[in-house]
């Protein structure tokens, strides 16, 4: 879409304001809205001014003023709006030199794009992700000097049984016992309908939704896989449609990987494969119906997934879910069909182009354009350095020892391992400038400063259970 067409898709529509919108470094939307005949087409190459320094480990306060500019081609008409409103995505630009912003999420995707292209490996990197979430009725929390708690509650909470609902018609999924049942056990089917037909009222394909695992309003809903740039646009909607949708009907979502204790985490199982020319690049006549290319991709995905994991698991929440010996896969091997393994290869089909590598380790509060562009730089390391990924586990991890398992790496115990290892295996990410090493040190020091040092200083609440009375 080009800027003319842009004013001519507000036009049909009867908009009269755009909502212009752009992923900050952490990956959550920002908005502001302008009354559109504020804007020309000479907006879509000037942008907009706006405060980085207010915006979470962007611009000091001393070099705040930063520039949106909108990417036409991204317009769509809001469905959140009460009165037509176009949404546009930005890119942001420094106003002084006019470069693009290196810790603009989406111009680190847009680099990665043209690395790859550049290495003349492949002209497109499709990605497919599965993300899952928590529909819940009410959540309550609070942490200060002299308290600590959280609190949330489902109408399909298994801890719901016995709860006065004038009446109580049961029917709740049970702790790990959420996964396809149908309704009435599977209260939210309408719920996420809506929200895949609105998807799919904005241009999104998507593949199937259902219920997951977890209890207490556990979803899935899966994209077709698309281009990467693409994919991560349509993360951003995704979220945002998820939300809105939720709220409008008085319940609320998270994609937390692990709210709830004692039962299954959110993930967001992602798929990759490269493509040159229209021809798929991963089929082959090796293990799995792989070729060579695919094989050293994933070895580097195994080489890098410590690192990888500061971007794809990017939560101290994250590691409740990757704990060694329950359902998250923590095992640096792959496999097919193992769901154990930290890179799985679906074998649904044996045609060319459903070809890739699962990546099982990420959660949905991710960054998708820094976690998919991450995964794109350690499957080119892996191509062009021609990583071995060492022998498949397609045994059930269960019935091995120990010592059996230790020949196979871990995924870090916590956020702060995930940054260290980061900090020292950073290289494939700064191959042809994608990830600058000013993204590398802000994305680790905003880490350390806001999320892993004040975890530290505060008492858990489980503490007093252990320990009180020490």
């Amino acid at each position: 879409m080009t800027p003319k067409e842009f004013f001519k898709l507000a036009e049909e529509h009867g908009a009269e304001m755009v909502d212009l919108k752009f992923t900050d470094f952490l990956g959550a939307w920002q908005h502001c809205s302008y009354p559109i005949d504020t804007w020309d087409e000479g907006t879509f190459e000037d942008g907009v001014g706006f405060d980085g320094s207010s915006i979470r480990g962007w611009q000091g306060i001393h070099e705040s003023d930063m520039l949106a500019v909108p990417d036409a081609s991204t317009a769509r008409i809001d469905p959140f709006f009460a009165r037509p409103t176009v949404s546009v995505l930005a890119n942001i630009v420094d106003p002084v030199t006019r470069e693009d912003y290196s810790r603009d999420p989406r111009h680190v995707a847009r680099k990665a794009i043209e690395h790859m292209k550049g290495t003349g490996i492949a002209d497109a990197c499709y990605i497919g992700p599965e993300p899952e979430f928590f529909i819940f009725d009410d959540v309550r929390y609070e942490q200060n000097e002299h308290s600590g708690y959280y609190e949330i509650d489902s109408v399909e909470g298994a801890w719901n049984t016995s709860r006065y609902e004038e009446p109580n018609l049961g029917y709740k999924p049970r702790y790990k016992g959420g996964y396809f049942p149908v309704s009435p056990t599977d209260s939210y089917h309408e719920l996420r309908g809506e929200m895949v037909y609105t998807m799919r009222d904005l241009g999104m394909v998507v593949e199937a939704h259902h219920h997951e695992v977890g209890t207490a309003g556990q979803g899935e809903i899966d994209l077709e896989f698309t281009e990467l740039l693409h994919m991560a646009d349509q993360l951003g909607w995704f979220k945002y449609i998820i939300r809105n949708v939720a709220k409008q009907h008085g319940k609320t979502v998270t994609f937390m990987p692990k709210p709830i204790f004692n039962d299954n985490g959110s993930g967001m199982h992602t798929h990759l494969s490269l493509w040159k020319d229209g021809t798929p690049l991963f089929a082959g006549d090796g293990y799995a119906g792989l070729s060579t290319m695919c094989m050293h991709a994933i070895g580097g995905v195994l080489r890098h997934a410590r690192a990888l994991l500061a971007f794809a698991a990017p939560t101290s929440n994250s590691y409740r879910r990757l704990v060694p010996g329950f359902e998250a896969p923590v095992n640096l091997a792959y496999s097919k069909r193992n769901r154990s393994a930290a890179v799985r290869i679906p074998m649904y089909s044996n045609s060319p182009k459903a070809k890739r590598l699962e990546f099982r380790c990420p959660d949905p509060s991710a960054n998708g354009y820094l976690m998919f562009s991450a995964m794109l730089m350690a499957a080119l390391d892996g191509i062009e350095n021609e990583v071995d990924p060492g022998a498949p586990l397609d045994r059930d991890i269960y019935d091995m020892s120990r010592e059996e398992l230790a020949q196979y790496g871990q995924t870090p115990g916590s956020l702060e391992e995930a940054l260290a290892a980061l900090e020292e295996d950073h290289a494939f990410l700064t191959n042809g400038g994608v990830f600058t090493d000013d993204v590398i040190s802000g994305w680790i020091n905003y880490k350390m400063e806001n999320e892993v040092d004040p975890l530290r200083l505060r008492p858990h609440p489980h503490e007093f259970d252990l320990y009180y009375d020490c």
